[in-house]
């Protein structure tokens, strides 16, 4: 994932940080509580294309 594409990227709900997880190949918006999946490179900011994520591991992206 591209540093300077993370740094611009919001979470397209809340419009807050997102946490880049390289393992799942996901952006994390802890505070929407949501995972937009990357694919081929690509974020898929959709809110649709999110899966939502518990309270917990929102928390372990800290």
């Amino acid at each position: 994932m591209d540093k300077k594409l993370l740094d611009i990227l919001v979470c397209p709900v809340t419009k807050g940080p997102l946490v880049y997880d390289k393992k799942k190949q996901e952006l994390i918006s802890r505070s929407a509580r949501l995972a937009y999946p990357i694919k081929d490179g690509i974020p898929v900011m959709l809110e649709e294309e999110a899966r939502e994520i518990s309270a917990d591991e929102a928390e372990s992206y800290r």
